[in-house]
């Protein structure tokens, strides 16, 4: 699994730059503004309909942002389309997992590797030695990032089987296919029992310790501590406050939005 090249990336990998998104005249975001440093681990917590999942949308490019801007390495990426955006490094995860239930891990993290040859008709039609080698690097690659995952017992398992928490590391490890600069990470925790949290968690700071830098979305401010050193909570479509974990949980305005929920 190739390491990002982090020799020309700028010091701010991503800003979003006062970006609203509406449905019929409901701000579910509402100018908000945040930057990524290349390196850093960013958490974003919020009640349910805080707009959270919105703004991940909205910079991953599934959701058309009303206003605002996305920059992402220096380039505006706002008018792009989703796979336009993965290709330059910036991709997202769900929080319900998208994985081909019918294919297994290993096709699942093919099919998500970018411009495959194999896809394309002409190459499908004529079997060429470059095409053949192209397909066995994918797997070796594909092999590699279910290595790192400590996935490989289950790579000819379909998908279909897999649970909750297995699941979510396929999609991990298919976005690491894309040899991403960021990872959104749309509540990567949700419904996944401890032990595979724990493995989660363990794979996400070596992958940002390899250069990758994330943002975690999760309900819980407890878990994005144990992860983060700096936290955003929306509420409302807005951010109520930022700062360092501890800050954000001692906040009054925090505890309030929570209902008592952050002890």
């Amino acid at each position: 699994m190739s390491r990002p090249d982090l020799s020309s990336a700028p010091a701010c990998l991503l800003e979003v730059q006062q970006v609203t998104c509406v449905y019929g005249g409901f701000k579910a975001v509402d100018a908000v503004s945040l930057s990524l440093q290349s390196n850093e681990m960013l958490g974003i917590a919020g009640t349910n309909g805080a707009g959270k999942s919105t703004l991940f949308a909205a910079i991953a490019g599934q959701q058309r942002a009303h206003s605002g801007s996305i920059i992402f390495a220096g380039q505006d990426l706002t008018k792009l389309q989703p796979y336009q955006r993965a290709r330059q490094g910036l991709v997202r995860t769900f929080q319900v997992p998208r994985e081909f239930k019918s294919l297994t891990v290993h096709e699942n993290l093919m099919a998500a590797a970018p411009n495959k040859e194999g896809e394309q008709l002409f190459a499908a039609l004529i079997n060429t030695a470059g095409r053949r080698e192209r397909e066995q690097a994918l797997t070796e690659k594909a092999d590699s990032v279910l290595e790192f995952l400590n996935f490989l017992k289950v790579r000819d398992v379909p998908a279909l089987n897999l649970s909750g928490g297995q699941k979510k590391l396929v999609e991990l490890g298919r976005v690491l296919m894309l040899e991403p600069r960021c990872i959104l990470l749309d509540e990567p925790f949700a419904g996944v029992n401890p032990v595979l949290i724990e493995q989660l968690s363990e794979h996400i700071v070596k992958l940002n310790a390899r250069g990758i830098a994330f943002i975690l979305i999760e309900h819980h401010l407890q878990a994005l501590k144990a992860l983060t050193r700096r936290m955003i909570v929306m509420d409302r479509g807005v951010i109520l406050a930022q700062g360092d974990p501890q800050t954000i949980l001692d906040d009054p305005r925090v505890q309030v939005a929570y209902m008592g929920g952050v002890a």
